[in-house]
C-alpha cells in the first residue's frame, strides 16, 4: 500500500488496510446497508466490536450543504477524547474511477489525514499521496472532534466531485519515534470502514441550484422629483456562496405614465446594479415605475418600484 508523505513524518499503516477490495461500489447488505436520513445526508453502519482495544467505528454520516460544503462523520463512541496517539484517514475515490486513483486503495483520488491535532489533504499524482503546487488550497477544511471526528471541506477541493466512494481508517496505539518524527505502528490498533471487504461507500453531493438574492433597494432621492435625475439602487448576492453582485447585464426600465423614458445610467457601480433616469420637468404629481434587472454569473435578479413625483 502506498500512504501519503508529508516532512518528517512517514505514516505505517498498511496492514490495516490491505483488505480493501479494488473493485469498489459495493454497499454492505442487510443491516449495513446506507439509509437516509434527510435530504443531503447519509447514514452508513459499519461492524462494531471486531477489536475491543481498537478505536471502534459505529456509524458514518456525510452529508452537505448548498455551498458544497461536505462534512463527513465519523462516529467512536469508545475513543471519547482525541488522543496524541490516534490518527484518522478519509480517503476518497472522487471521480469513481479506480484507474485514475491507487487501485490498492479503491482508486481513491484524495487523502483526508488527522494526526497529533492536524488536518491535512493529499492528492494522488499517480505514484504518491502527496502536496504539490497546484494542488486544491484545501481552505475549507477544517475538523472537531466529540467522540468521533467531524470532516469538514468544499466539494470544489475534491476534485470538483458530484459523486464519490470513500472509506475511513481510524488508529490508536501509535508511537511518534524522537529521531526521525516517523510513526510507528507495530503496537497500534485500528479499524476500517467498512469492513469485511464489501467495497467503498457511496455519496452524492446533493446541491440546490443558487438563485441571486435581492439584498436591499435604495434610492435617491427618497421620491423622484420633476425634471431631475433619479436613480435606483439595487444590491444582491448569490445564494450559495454570498459572492456579492459586482458586474453582470443590467436591464433598467422607466415609465411615467405610458411614456418610457431612458436610462441615463444602466449597469453595476460600487456593488450595486444603478439605474439613473432625468424625471420629465412637466411630471409632477404623477407616478413615475421603473424596474431593475441583473443577470450576473447566470443568475438573474430584479426588482420594481412606484414613486409619486414630487
Amino acid at each position: 500500500m502506498r500512504l501519503p508523505t508529508r516532512t518528517g513524518l512517514v505514516l505505517a499503516v498498511a496492514a490495516f488496510v490491505v483488505a480493501l477490495p479494488t473493485a469498489a461500489g459495493a454497499l454492505p447488505n442487510g443491516t449495513t446497508g446506507a439509509a437516509y436520513v434527510a435530504a443531503n445526508s447519509q447514514t452508513y453502519q459499519d461492524s462494531t466490536g471486531e477489536d475491543p482495544a481498537a478505536p471502534d467505528i459505529t456509524t458514518l454520516t456525510v452529508s452537505n450543504d448548498d455551498a458544497g460544503i461536505v462534512s463527513f462523520r465519523v462516529n467512536v463512541p469508545n475513543r471519547p477524547t482525541l488522543g496524541q496517539d490516534m490518527l484518522f484517514e478519509i480517503w476518497v475515490d472522487t471521480d469513481n474511477n479506480v484507474a485514475t486513483g491507487a487501485a490498492d486503495l479503491g482508486g481513491a483520488d484524495y487523502v483526508m489525514q488527522l494526526v497529533r491535532g492536524e488536518i491535512s489533504l493529499y492528492k494522488w499524482d499517480g505514484t504518491d499521496y502527496t502536496r504539490r503546487l497546484g494542488d486544491p488550497s484545501a481552505v475549507t477544511m477544517s475538523f472537531s472532534y466529540q467522540a468521533g471526528l467531524t470532516a469538514r471541506i468544499s466539494a470544489a477541493e475534491l476534485g470538483n466531485t458530484k459523486a464519490f466512494k470513500f472509506f475511513v481508517v481510524a488508529i490508536s496505539g501509535l508511537v511518534v519515534d524522537p529521531v526521525t518524527g516517523d510513526l510507528d505502528g507495530a503496537n497500534s490498533k485500528a479499524d476500517v470502514a467498512p469492513g469485511g471487504g464489501v467495497g467503498l461507500f457511496p455519496y452524492t453531493v446533493n446541491v440546490a441550484r443558487p438563485t441571486l438574492i435581492v439584498r436591499g433597494i435604495a434610492t435617491t432621492p427618497a421620491a423622484p422629483k420633476a425634471g431631475k435625475i433619479f436613480t435606483m439602487r439595487m444590491t444582491a448576492a448569490r445564494s450559495d456562496t454570498g459572492a456579492a453582485l459586482q458586474n453582470g447585464r443590467v436591464t433598467c426600465i422607466g415609465r411615467v405614465g405610458t411614456a418610457r423614458l431612458r436610462a441615463q445610467l444602466a449597469r453595476v457601480q460600487g456593488g450595486a446594479v444603478t439605474c439613473t433616469w432625468l424625471i420629465p420637468a412637466n411630471a409632477k404629481g404623477k407616478t413615475f415605475k421603473g424596474s431593475a434587472a441583473v443577470v450576473f454569473e447566470g443568475l438573474r435578479a430584479s426588482r420594481s418600484i412606484s414613486r409619486k413625483i414630487t
